[in-house]
């Protein structure tokens, strides 16, 4: 099982930017896909972005061109430079990682979320 930590939270000013970074641990076989998941207050959680192995990414249509998501593979990391944030972002944000521990067996795994607060 892998342990994810999520870190970078915390309080901004609108427009400004924020980066989030999440640590991988414990049983790493081989980590495919990273991404990050949000929610906010009184909304379900939702997809932000991720990053596979082969550095192909995908993003939420609301955060196209503001957030970039990138992975350090030799770390088992994950971060997200998020830029032009609005209160809107406002919410916890947690860290999803998915690996093959096997050639037939696949986990995924969520770390404990960091808040961020977008202050108008």
């Amino acid at each position: 099982q892998v342990q994810l930590v999520e870190s970078g939270g915390g309080l901004v000013q609108a427009g400004g930017p924020l980066r989030l970074a999440c640590a991988a641990s414990g049983s790493i076989f081989s980590i495919v896909a990273m991404g990050w998941y949000r929610q906010a207050l009184v909304m379900q959680p939702g997809f932000v972005a991720t990053a596979n192995s082969g550095h192909a990414t995908n993003y939420a249509d609301s955060v196209k061109g503001r957030f970039t998501i990138y992975r350090d593979n030799a770390k088992n990391m994950v971060f997200m430079q998020m830029n032009s944030l609005t209160p809107e972002d406002t919410a916890v944000y947690y860290c999803k990682a998915r690996q093959y521990t096997t050639p037939r067996a696949w986990d995924e795994d969520w770390g404990k979320g960091t808040q961020v607060i977008v202050s108008s």
